[in-house]
């Protein structure tokens, strides 16, 4: 007894150094994956850049983020978790040198692209944290890696804070500063043995998949996909669609967009605490619905309605002031984030044996919906001419997401009634 406390104590302490590291650590991914989307409007007025340019410096990081995420997991599987953070780690600093150094849309190209590495850290920072944390404790630990998102929302603040200062230079080299830093803590205070190899984890591709064809754990990271999709997506488009719809400049649009970024991605902290009491479904379900609320209300576009009355003509003008606009805004973000954190939790603890290569498909999963959502945002304002499309394709995509996961879940409720011991002979584990 007395050496299974030892090692509870030694698993508490060594999640003690190792989980602010994986944070901080995915704090300045998360923020190189929406870096151009607010440097990118500064360069495509120095570079004149055209929209098909500045839409592939913005997209670059997500879809080279979906390419890495697997291969990056299933070699922290292979090799640690640790070294493949490393690796990573000092390929984005590699990026932010190219970023100092650069003046060429070719360049800025190239450093886009290694920004997506920021995908292969979360595929083996999920592991590295999850490798010294008790199940118990799952969806609180994995809640506070997920939080690592509102780097995204740093961005946001950061870039026109140099930008006036100095330059938009200045977060690269800020980035640049800390990356360093984040790698010799790393070095210094984690061993290799922290996360050394499962050898009862499976590597092979064909193998693992064989493992993981199972309807629940596909749907779920099909259900994680659109719901963390959707939340890069509009992270990324809300800069743009806040400074066009109530005549802003850049500068503050990104300042407000950050007031969607941050509480979401602290959300996931109490999505992934309440999982850990409660039934997952339920915090994911009834997430979606507030966030559905919160859709309905934002897809509505400014309007005038003419009434025709006894002795004059009725007007009635609806538009949400701004400060309204992002109270739904908010709360949009939250019920997200919730819903992403207790996704997360659930996927993990379908697959603790491939923690990594799981996470791997969570981010390419979410990657590919983030890659392909502002395509869809752009043609939609195009035809439609109208700026909230965006929230009504939002709402459309997450009430399907909603009807499908409450469907299946009920359905895997009657399943547990009538048969308490799954295939595998374990009780359900959510």
């Amino acid at each position: 007894m007395g050496s299974d406390a030892d090692f509870e104590d030694e698993r508490l302490v060594s999640l003690a150094v190792i989980l602010p590291l994986a944070v901080t650590g995915f704090v300045i991914a998360a923020g190189c994956w929406t870096l151009f989307a607010v440097v990118g409007i500064h360069l495509r007025a120095e570079l004149n850049l055209s929209n098909l340019q500045f839409g592939l410096l913005l997209a670059m990081p997500m879809a080279v983020s979906a390419l890495l995420a697997v291969p990056a997991g299933l070699a922290a599987s292979k090799f640690g978790a640790r070294r493949i953070m490393l690796v990573c780690l000092a390929g984005l600093a590699v990026c932010m040198v190219i970023l100092l150094i650069t003046d060429t849309f070719s360049g800025y190209l190239l450093a886009a692209g290694g920004l997506g590495l920021a995908g292969g850290f979360y595929s083996a920072g999920l592991q590295f944290v999850t490798s010294n944390c008790k199940r118990s404790r799952l969806g609180l630990v994995l809640g506070i890696f997920g939080a690592g998102v509102t780097g995204a929302g740093f961005t946001y603040y950061l870039v026109p804070l140099f930008h006036q200062a100095f330059s938009w230079q200045g977060v690269p080299l800020a980035y640049l500063i800390v990356l360093l830093l984040v790698i010799a803590l790393l070095l210094l205070l984690t061993a290799p043995e922290d996360t050394a190899t499962d050898s009862e984890s499976q590597t092979s591709v064909t193998e693992l998949l064989g493992c993981l064809w199972q309807g629940r754990i596909w749907r779920l990271v099909a259900y994680f996909g659109v719901v963390a999709g959707s939340f890069f997506a509009l992270a990324l488009w809300l800069p743009d669609y806040l400074s066009s719809q109530f005549v802003l400049q850049v500068d503050s649009g990104a300042r407000l967009a950050q007031w969607f970024v941050i509480p979401g991605a602290l959300a996931q902290i109490m999505g992934g605490g309440l999982s850990d009491y409660y039934d997952s479904p339920k915090v994911v379900g009834r997430s979606l619905v507030i966030g559905l609320l919160a859709l309905l209300v934002l897809s509505y576009p400014p309007m005038t309605l003419f009434i025709s009355g006894v002795d004059a003509t009725i007007t009635f003008e609806f538009a949400l002031p701004v400060y309204a606009e992002s109270v739904f805004i908010v709360v949009l973000g939250l019920a997200l984030g919730c819903a992403m954190g207790s996704l997360q939790r659930m996927a993990i603890i379908e697959s603790r044996q491939n923690v990594a290569f799981v996470a791997g498909l969570l981010l390419v999963s979410a990657c590919s919906v983030a890659f392909l959502l502002p395509i869809v945002f752009g043609a939609a304002n195009h035809w439609l001419g109208v700026r909230s499309a965006v929230f009504m394709i939002l709402f459309f995509l997450l009430c399907i997401c909603q009807l499908v996961f409450s469907f299946f879940c009920r359905r895997d409720e009657r399943r547990n009634l009538l048969y308490p011991l799954d295939i595998s002979g374990l009780p359900p584990r959510w």
